[in-house]
C-alpha cells in the first residue's frame, strides 16, 4: 500500500486526531483498519483480521501505525519532523537533491552523468562510501539507499539513464557493496520504468545476478508492478516458479501443481495477480481452492484494493463477472481513494465493465 505523504505544512495534532480515529475503527471492527494496522504496525504484520481486532490495541499502536503509513519508523521521528524538519525531509524534492553528505551527494551526481573514471576515483578516495547508508523518511520506499540503489532511477528522479549505466554499475560493484544492497537493486531494476524504457533493465538484472543477486526476491515485486519481461528474464536466472508466479502468468497447470503445497500468503497472492492480469482459470481455481474475494489483497500486492478492484481497474470483464458470481462486494472502498470498483472502472475508462457492476448493483438495490 503506498504510504500517505505528509501535506507541505503538516499539523502534528490532526495527526493526532488520525490516531485517535483509527482506535474507534478497530473498536469497530473495521476490515480497513485492519488492513492499514496489518500493513503499517510490525507486530500485526502477519495476523488475521480476527487476531487483530482481538488484540488490545493502544493509542500508542495507533500512533506507530498512523506514524508507518506516513512513511517514517516511529512516532517520535513523525514528531521530529513536523517540529524539527531538517533539508532531507523535503520530499517533494528529488533525493540526489536531498542528500547531505557532500562525498555521497558527489557520487550520485557522477553516476548521473555517466563519468564512470571520476566515479572509479572518487571511489577509490571514500573507501567506504559503496557500504554507506543514507537516510529518507516520507517515502513509501528507497528509504535507507547505498550509493548502488541510485543505478535503477527507482524512484524516478531525471526520467532517463545515462547509457553507460552497466558500466556505472560494475564500477560501484567492483568497489566493494552489501549483498542486501545488490538484492534490494535487483528488485528496483526490475519493478522500474525507466530501466525498462531506457533498454538496460535487461542487461542490469544479468549483471546483478552475475554478482549473486537474489532472482526469487525481485521476482513477486516485479510480477505486482506488471514488470512480466523481467520475470520472465528472473526466472531464466534462476527464480523458482511460484504459484503467485503462476497465476500471473497465467499457467493453469502450473497453479494446479503448486496450489496444494502453496501455503496461505501465496494463495492470498495468487488471487490478486491473477485477477490483476485477468487470468479466469487461475482466479476459478483460487476461488474454488477457498479464497475469499472480499478481503483486501495481501501487503505487497496492491493492499489497498480487492482482487475485484484490480480486474475493474484493468478492464477484465470475465473475471469482474467471476467474481461477483462468486460473491465479491461492489460497495467495498478501497483504503486509499475510497472508490468502489465500478468507480475504479470509471475512473480507467473500462465502460463495459461499470456498466455491468452499475446494472448489479441497481438489480441488488431493486431486489432488496
Amino acid at each position: 500500500m503506498p504510504v500517505r505523504p505528509l501535506p507541505e505544512n503538516p499539523n502534528l495534532q490532526h495527526l493526532k486526531y488520525q490516531a485517535k480515529d483509527l482506535l474507534k475503527e478497530h473498536a469497530a471492527h473495521s476490515a480497513a483498519a485492519a488492513q492499514r494496522i496489518r500493513e503499517f504496525h510490525p507486530r500485526w504484520t502477519k495476523a488475521s483480521d480476527g487476531a487483530i481486532f482481538a488484540a488490545k490495541f493502544s493509542l500508542s499502536d495507533a500512533q506507530l501505525t498512523i506514524a508507518r503509513e506516513r512513511g517514517f519508523l516511529s512516532w517520535t521521528r513523525l514528531k521530529r519532523r513536523i517540529e524539527q524538519p531538517k533539508p532531507s525531509d523535503q520530499i517533494k524534492l528529488p533525493h540526489h537533491e536531498r542528500i547531505e553528505d557532500p562525498a555521497f551527494r558527489r557520487a550520485v551526481d557522477l553516476i548521473d552523468a555517466g563519468d564512470v573514471e571520476a566515479l572509479r576515483t572518487h571511489l577509490g578516495r571514500h573507501r567506504n562510501l559503496s557500504r554507506q547508508h543514507v537516510v529518507f523518511e516520507g517515502g513509501n520506499y528507497f528509504r535507507n539507499p547505498t550509493l548502488l540503489e541510485f543505478v535503477a532511477e527507482n524512484p524516478v528522479r531525471h526520467g532517463k539513464l545515462p547509457e553507460n549505466i552497466v558500466e556505472i554499475t560494475k564500477a560501484i560493484l567492483d568497489a566493494g557493496v552489501e549483498q542486501s544492497s545488490v538484492n534490494e537493486t535487483l528488485m528496483l531494476v526490475a519493478t522500474g520504468s525507466v530501466p525498462r524504457e531506457c533498454g538496460v533493465q535487461i542487461p542490469l538484472i544479468d549483471l546483478l545476478c552475475d554478482h549473486g543477486a537474489d532472482s526469487d526476491s525481485a521476482a513477486k515485486p516485479a510480477a505486482v508492478l506488471f514488470e512480466m519481461k523481467a520475470v520472465d528474464v528472473l526466472l531464466a536466472r534462476g527464480a523458482r516458479m511460484t504459484l503467485p508466479l503462476a497465476a500471473s502468468l497465467g499457467r493453469t497447470e502450473d497453479v494446479l501443481r503448486l496450489l496444494p503445497k502453496a501455503n496461505p500468503e501465496e494463495r492470498h497472492l495468487a488471487l490478486a495477480l491473477s485477477s490483476q492480469y485477468g487470468h479466469v482459470e487461475a482466479v476459478r481455481l483460487m476461488l474454488d481452492a477457498g479464497e475469499d474475494p472480499n478481503r483486501f489483497n495481501p501487503v505487497g500486492g496492491h493492499s489497498h484494493t480487492t482482487p475485484l478492484h484490480q480486474a475493474a481497474l484493468d478492464g477484465h470483464l470475465a473475471v469482474v463477472k467471476l467474481l461477483v458470481e462468486r460473491g465479491a462486494r461492489l460497495d467495498t472502498k478501497d483504503i486509499l481513494f475510497g472508490g468502489t470498483p465500478a468507480g475504479w472502472a470509471h475512473h480507467a475508462g473500462r465502460r463495459e465493465v461499470e456498466e455491468y457492476l452499475r446494472l448489479v448493483e441497481r438489480k441488488m438495490t431493486e431486489g432488496n
